[in-house]
């Protein structure tokens, strides 16, 4: 059993963003694991395994544009069906 089912990906575009602020905002806010927010002041990669994929995308599109956006069930790809 996968304690965290969503691995979700995006991309944030804006202005002034702050890995640092970010990380300490899922930390607080979220159960999950595996996060990495990686990038620069205008442009983040976001990669978080989650059970609630819809609090990080909300969260996210506070903070600029979000696309390229990716959620896969790790529960059924681990079963061989697609995600």
């Amino acid at each position: 059993m996968i304690e965290y089912r969503y691995d979700t990906q995006l991309l944030i575009e804006g202005e002034d963003l702050d890995e640092n602020s970010i990380i300490d905002y899922f930390n607080n806010n979220f159960k999950g694991d595996c996060l990495l927010a990686v990038g620069d002041d205008e442009l983040i990669k976001i990669h978080y395994h989650t059970n609630e994929p819809w609090k990080v995308l909300e969260y996210c599109s506070t903070l600029g544009e979000i696309y390229d956006i990716v959620v896969e069930d790790m529960d059924r790809q681990s079963r061989g069906l697609k995600g």
